[in-house]
């Protein structure tokens, strides 16, 4: 069914326009009273605004130079809300402080160490908490070695749990299913040494026939 279309005077009109910088509730009230208009809903005002172009002027938005009604104000106490509130000094829960610590995807524990990070240039930066004590306890990890926990927890990052091994050993002590060798990883504690030792002597053994010259005894 179509709407009956609302008629307004030349002076409604004239009237509906010199008050368009009022909020549009608070001139449409008005416009009812004054002129008994009991017969336009507030939906017909604001489309005839609408088709008419006038606009309020108010985008909902602060604008430069604004000042907010409860600027200097102090917000009314409130037990409830005052718990929650931050006291003078305190920090977010989750602020990373110096010494902070992660545990990373990969299993490893990861430490905020007083030290550039190179890639953002921040004075922090995370570092393998187990690489970074067991360096301070035997120096760096020489070239060409990775450190290999022990007793397969990566998060027992005491430096006696690590030992730095050669990188072409790790293949040894990854173990091969389809030739029923057990891995390293998945080895009960009491069997843990004997691999590490057996893919050691391996290891020595190669790197020992590699180095000896072509053509010796």
């Amino acid at each position: 069914m179509k709407r009956r279309r609302i008629a307004y005077s030349e002076t409604e009109l004239w009237w509906i326009e010199g008050h368009r910088d009022l909020p549009r509730k608070e001139a449409y009230a008005l416009f009812c009273k004054t002129f008994a208009r009991d017969d336009v809903i507030f939906d017909n005002f604001k489309a005839l605004c609408t088709r008419k172009g006038w606009t309020t002027g108010r985008t909902g938005r602060f604008e430069k130079g604004s000042v907010p009604a409860n600027k200097g104000k102090t917000m009314p106490f409130n037990a409830n809300s005052a718990k929650t509130q931050f006291k003078k000094g305190q920090l977010p829960h989750n602020t990373k402080h110096l010494g902070h610590e992660r545990v990373c995807k990969d299993g490893y524990v990861e430490i905020s160490v007083d030290e550039t990070n190179p890639h953002a240039g921040y004075e922090r930066r995370y570092v393998l908490k187990h690489r970074w004590l067991w360096e301070k306890a035997n120096g760096p990890v020489p070239d060409g070695h990775v450190l290999k926990c022990l007793d397969g927890d990566r998060t027992n990052t005491d430096p006696a749990n690590w030992v730095a091994i050669p990188r072409a050993m790790l293949p040894r002590l990854a173990g091969r299913q389809d030739l029923g060798k057990l891995g390293y990883d998945e080895a009960s504690p009491e069997l843990k040494p004997i691999i590490l030792t057996t893919a050691q002597l391996e290891h020595a053994g190669r790197q020992a026939r590699k180095d000896m010259p072509k053509g010796g005894v």
